[in-house]
C-alpha cells in the first residue's frame, strides 16, 4: 500500500554574512572598522556619504564575529592625496596601535586615487596583519587575489614614482659632474666635518687607521688586527670595545683614506621602497679626487689593495680572507663520505701523549654509529699524500691535462644560449605587464566588468609568473656555466705558474683546485675539481 504524502518542511538557512567577504578567516570578535569618503559638496553626495556611513554600522553590527571599531569618514575632500583626510590618517594611526583586524571600504577609488599611496597603505597595513576588503572589486588584500593586485600596482607605481625619481636624482648626478660631494661622516673613523662641511683629520683616530694599514702590510690578517685593537682597549668608531675583522676589511679598502671620494657606490633598484644595493656596474661612478686631506698616500692605499689580491690569490678564493690558511684546516668542509654523503669531520687520537693522530670520520658513524655508516676513518697524511700524487700527475701531463680543461671551456662556451632568449622573455613580459596596467587602470575607472576583470588578470599573471621562473632557470644556467668557465681558468693559471712537482701538501694549492673529496675506502678517492671534473686517486 503507498504510504501517504507528507507536507514538505521547509528550513530556511539563514546567509552566513562572512560569504561575501571571499579569503577572510572567521575569528571571534574580529576588530572590524569601514572607511567612508565622497568627494565634493553636493547634497547627492553628501547622501551617498552618510548612506555609506550607516551602511557599514548595520553591516559590522549585523555580524557577531565582528566587534565595531569604528567608522572612518572624510567628508568633502579629493582622494587624490591622504595628507589632508584627517579620519582615514587615524585610521592608519589606530591600525598601526593594533586597534583593527579588518577595514571594508566600498571600492579602491574611495581609498586612494594616487595609486603610489595606495599601495603604500595597503602594503603597510598588510605587513601589520591588517586586512583590506574592497567590496566592489571584490578583492582581500590578504589573500591571493590580493597579491596580484599588488603585483599589477607595484608596476603602475614605479611608473609614477620613476618621474619623481628621476627629477631629483638628476639634480644629483649634475652635483656629482660638477665636483659636489656628499659624505656621512658619523660612522666614518679618522674624520670630522668642520663649520663648512668639509672633511676634516681626527688626529686620534686617524692614528688608529695608519696602524691598521701598516699591521695589514706587515702581513697580519683582518682577525689578528681586529684582536691587538680589542688586546689595546682601543674604542670603535662608536665607541665600543669590540672590533670585527669586517671593519677592518671596510677602512682597508675606503678610499677616503688616500683623499679621494667614490660617489654612487649604491644604486636605488625600487622607486617605491627605496631599497639600494651596492653598485657593481649598473650606474655610472663618480670618483673624486684629492678632495680632502689623507691620512694615508695613495702609494700605501694601493699597496694594500695589491696585497689583498696577492692574498686571495693564494687562497684560490676570490672571497678574500673568508677561508683560513693552515693546512690544518684546508680539508674543512670538502671532505664527504661515499656510503652515506655525509661530511667527513676532523678528529684527533690520543691528543695527550706522542702518538697524537689526526684522521677524518663520517659524521653519520660519529653521531649514530657503525649501524647508520661503517665507513673508516681516514689518516689526515694520506688525504694530504693522496692530493700530492693527484696535482704530481696532473703536473707532470699538464699539456694534456690543461688540453682537455680548454676543451671543456670551448663546450661550455658553445652551449651558452645567450641573450636571445633572456631578451625575448623579457619582452613578452613588459607585454603582460602593459596589460595589467591597462586592466586596472579599467577597473579604477569602473570602465570594465567584474568577471571580465577577475578572468583577465588572473591569466595575465599567471603568464607573468611563468615567464619570470623561465628567466629565473635561464640566468641561473649561464651564471653556472660562466662559474665553470672561472673555475677552469684558475686552474689552468694555477698549473701553468707552477714550476716544479709537490713535495708536500700545500693547502693554498688544494683550495684553488679541490671543490670536494669522496672517500669511497681508506685508499681510494675521488677528487671533484673545481672544474666540475673528477679524478680518481689509488693509494697503493
Amino acid at each position: 500500500m503507498a504510504q501517504a504524502a507528507t507536507a514538505k518542511k521547509v528550513v530556511i538557512v539563514p546567509i552566513k554574512t562572512m560569504d561575501i567577504v571571499e579569503g577572510i578567516q572567521s575569528i571571534q570578535k574580529k576588530k572590524v572598522a569601514a572607511y567612508c569618503r565622497v568627494s565634493t559638496d553636493s547634497e547627492e553626495q553628501k547622501e551617498s556619504y552618510t548612506n555609506q556611513v550607516n551602511h557599514y554600522t548595520q553591516y559590522i553590527q549585523n555580524n557577531l564575529e565582528w566587534e565595531m571599531a569604528d567608522i572612518y569618514a572624510d567628508e568633502g575632500i579629493t582622494g587624490t592625496n591622504t595628507k589632508n583626510r584627517t579620519h582615514f590618517n587615524r585610521m592608519i594611526q589606530d591600525a598601526r596601535n593594533g586597534k583593527l583586524d579588518l577595514i571594508l571600504v566600498k571600492s579602491i577609488s574611495r581609498f586612494a586615487r594616487n595609486t603610489l599611496d595606495l599601495l603604500k597603505y595597503v602594503r603597510e597595513l598588510k605587513s601589520l596583519g591588517v586586512a583590506v576588503f574592497f567590496e566592489r572589486e571584490n578583492i582581500n588584500t590578504l589573500d591571493t587575489t590580493g597579491e596580484v593586485l599588488l603585483t599589477i600596482l607595484s608596476s603602475l607605481a614605479q611608473d609614477e614614482s620613476r618621474n619623481i625619481s628621476e627629477n631629483s636624482r638628476w639634480g644629483i648626478l649634475r652635483g656629482f659632474q660638477n665636483g659636489k660631494v656628499f659624505c656621512n661622516t658619523t660612522r666614518f673613523l679618522g674624520y670630522d666635518k668642520d663649520e663648512h662641511g668639509e672633511l676634516v683629520i681626527n688626529e686620534k683616530e686617524a692614528e688608529i687607521v695608519r696602524r691598521i694599514y701598516e699591521e695589514y702590510l706587515d702581513g697580519k690578517s683582518y682577525q689578528a688586527i681586529a684582536r691587538g685593537l680589542i688586546r689595546d682597549h682601543i674604542k670603535t668608531v662608536t665607541g665600543g670595545d669590540t672590533w670585527w675583522d669586517s671593519s677592518i676589511t671596510l677602512i682597508l679598502t675606503n678610499e677616503k683614506y688616500y683623499g679621494a671620494l667614490l660617489q654612487q657606490k649604491t644604486v636605488t633598484v625600487d622607486f617605491l621602497t627605496h631599497k639600494r644595493i651596492r653598485n657593481k656596474g649598473q650606474e655610472q661612478q663618480y670618483l673624486i679626487e684629492d678632495n680632502h686631506e689623507p691620512i694615508v698616500s695613495k702609494e700605501i692605499f694601493d699597496a694594500v689593495q695589491k696585497e689583498k689580491e696577492r692574498r686571495a690569490k693564494l687562497k684560490g678564493s676570490v672571497m678574500g680572507e673568508s677561508k683560513r690558511y693552515s693546512s690544518k684546516y684546508a680539508l674543512s668542509s670538502k671532505v664527504y663520505c661515499g656510503c652515506c654523503g655525509a661530511i667527513f669531520k676532523r678528529r684527533t687520537w690520543n691528543s695527550n701523549n706522542p702518538s697524537k693522530k689526526v684522521v677524518w670520520q663520517c659524521k653519520t658513524y660519529v653521531n649514530e654509529g657503525k649501524a647508520a655508516c661503517d665507513a673508516k676513518s681516514v689518516d689526515e697524511q694520506v688525504l694530504h699524500s693522496a692530493f700530492v700524487r693527484l696535482f704530481n700527475r696532473m703536473y707532470e701531463n699538464k699539456e694534456r691535462f690543461m688540453k682537455t680543461l680548454k676543451a671543456n671551456i670551448v663546450s661550455v662556451l658553445s652551449s651558452k644560449v645567450g641573450r636571445e632568449p633572456l631578451l625575448e622573455i623579457e619582452g613578452q613580459m613588459q607585454q603582460l605587464k602593459s596589460d595589467l596596467k591597462e586592466l586596472v587602470n579599467l577597473k579604477l575607472r569602473n570602465q570594465i566588468d567584474e568577471s571580465v576583470y577577475a578572468e583577465e588578470t588572473n591569466r595575465l599573471s599567471s603568464e607573468l609568473n611563468e615567464l619570470r621562473q623561465q628567466m629565473l632557470i635561464l640566468e641561473e644556467e649561464e651564471d653556472q656555466k660562466e662559474k665553470i668557465k672561472e673555475r677552469v681558468d684558475e686552474i689552468i693559471q694555477v698549473l701553468s705558474s707552477r714550476q716544479d712537482i709537490l713535495e708536500q701538501f700545500v693547502d693554498n694549492l688544494f683550495n684553488a683546485l679541490v671543490e670536494k673529496i669522496t672517500i669511497l675506502s681508506p685508499a681510494h678517492f675521488v677528487f671533484t675539481l673545481k672544474s666540475g671534473m673528477s679524478i680518481d686517486e689509488i693509494l697503493d
